[in-house]
């Protein structure tokens, strides 16, 4: 039996200009060039403008896409902010010429004495190597792992033999397998004396009751004073646990590089917010490609109709590439100026505490925008202040209230916490409870469990492992 019915459906459906605009407000700035100029490149119809002046020193005539269409005009824009010269700002530099560390770690081991087998075997542990310099994976597992996917025969004998040679590298202490075997590698290259020695065997015999902080222990079973104890913790102390951070990798310094999205200047008690592309190219329409479509709109030939029609399919593209990029820089600004406009306080002398709480939420309804499209530019986006560089995430938080009744930011709260533990008695740290005291004090009112959490947050050890002699 054949049954009808009726169903009601709401869709929404984004345009093609619509999915681009939102596309291009997630990049930050480095991602937006490449995205430009990858545009340049695939779309014959637009053209980087090169040239500001021609050779007789009249201004070269602009080509409008309006021109070459009866749709609505494209607004002007210039990718450049507005006030701004091309010199008058430098760009960014990022690139690093700084020596990696593996390859450092390679030039060593070309230096040795080994066979080619030895040296590929050597090679392939250097590469097994995390950025801190340690070897994390099993030996067994490095030797399948060379079998099979650098076709070596090898033993785990060997792979040992090749680790200790590179462990005789420099910095001290690279290809450790652990925290102990790191710090007793470079405590071996310190000359031997009683506070070195009564070191090496804290971190051969102790090791544990070290890291625990178990220091009536460890004085008991060595025999040995509080004075002697501090003497040998300081050697200790002295020594790097990331070994590989000695040596700054070239790409990843490269990786790292910031380019700010935003710059917020302070004069005179004015904020003066601007968006800066440093390596952005403008964009103008290529004139052979547009007189094409104007040749064609007046001939009945089927290879110039064609390529009317390709043309103009490469302009609609523009167009829509145009318009988001315009799009993206009115919602970036909009949205950038209602938090500077929010966190005006903060802004003007960079204090934390006048960081006031503030959501997404805040944001949307002060800029007029989805919390999506706020959450959309305030991801990997940076603004150069005078105070420093942040990201926009920063400017985020959650609210609490204080014993008068007024909301305070959490990030207020957590320099607070920073404080308390910063200024106590080191022979004595204060537990939970007693920080949520001195919290209570300072006029905060907080529970056990958030102190807890925001402890945890600033990876600031229990009491017990924050005790000193």
């Amino acid at each position: 039996m054949l049954k009808q019915g009726l169903e009601l459906k709401q869709t929404q459906k984004l345009s093609p200009l619509q999915i681009q605009t939102i596309k291009l407000i997630e990049m930050p700035v480095m991602e937006l060039e490449q995205r430009i100029r990858k545009e340049i490149e695939e779309n014959p119809v637009l053209d980087e403008d090169v040239s500001s002046e021609s050779e007789d020193g009249e201004a070269p005539r602009e080509v409008s896409l309006s021109e070459y269409k009866d749709d609505d005009p494209i607004p002007s824009y210039r990718l450049r902010a507005d006030n701004y010269s091309k010199d008058e700002r430098p760009q960014y530099n990022t690139f690093s010429v700084k020596e990696s560390f593996t390859q450092s770690l390679l030039e060593q081991l070309g230096y040795r004495n080994l066979t080619e087998h030895q040296y590929s075997v050597a090679a392939f542990i250097v590469g097994s190597l995390d950025d801190d310099g340690y070897l994390r994976r099993s030996i067994d597992s490095i030797v399948d792992d060379i079998s099979f996917r650098a076709n070596i025969e090898t033993t785990e004998e060997e792979v040992l033999q090749m680790l200790k040679v590179i462990q005789e590298f420099e910095p001290a202490g690279v290809g450790a397998r652990d925290l102990r075997e790191c710090l007793l590698l470079q405590i071996r290259h310190c000359k031997k004396t009683p506070d070195v020695e009564r070191a090496v065997k804290i971190l051969t015999h102790y090791f544990n009751e070290f890291t625990g902080k178990h220091f009536h222990k460890i004085m008991t079973r060595m025999n040995i004073t509080e004075d002697e104890l501090k003497a040998a913790m300081a050697k200790i102390l002295k020594l790097n646990p990331s070994p590989g951070g000695q040596i700054d990798d070239s790409y990843t310094d490269q990786a790292q590089q910031i380019v700010p999205d935003f710059i917020l200047d302070y004069t005179d008690g004015d904020l003066r917010l601007s968006m800066p592309r440093f390596a952005l190219p403008e964009l103008k329409v290529n004139r052979k490609y547009a007189d094409i479509l104007m040749d064609a709109a007046h001939s009945s030939d089927r290879a110039q109709k064609e390529a009317a029609a390709f043309v103009k399919k490469k302009l609609d593209s523009a167009k829509w590439f145009v318009e988001a990029i315009r799009q993206r820089h009115n919602t970036l600004m909009t949205t950038m100026q209602a938090i500077v406009d929010y966190q005006r306080e903060y802004f003007v002398d960079g204090d934390e505490t006048n960081l006031k709480p503030m959501v997404l939420k805040d944001i949307a309804e002060v800029a007029g925008f989805d919390i999506s499209t706020i959450s959309r530019v305030v991801n990997s986006k940076y603004i150069e202040t005078h105070f420093g560089i942040y990201s926009l995430k920063y400017f985020f938080s959650e609210g609490l209230e204080n014993q008068e009744g007024e909301e305070v930011s959490t990030r207020e709260l957590k320099k607070a916490l920073l404080e308390c533990v910063e200024n106590e008695d080191k022979h004595k740290p204060l537990t939970d409870d007693e920080l949520v005291d001195q919290m209570t004090l300072k006029g905060y009112k907080v529970a056990r469990r958030t102190i807890a959490k925001y402890r945890d947050q600033l990876n600031i050890p229990k009491a017990r492992l924050r005790k000193e002699l």
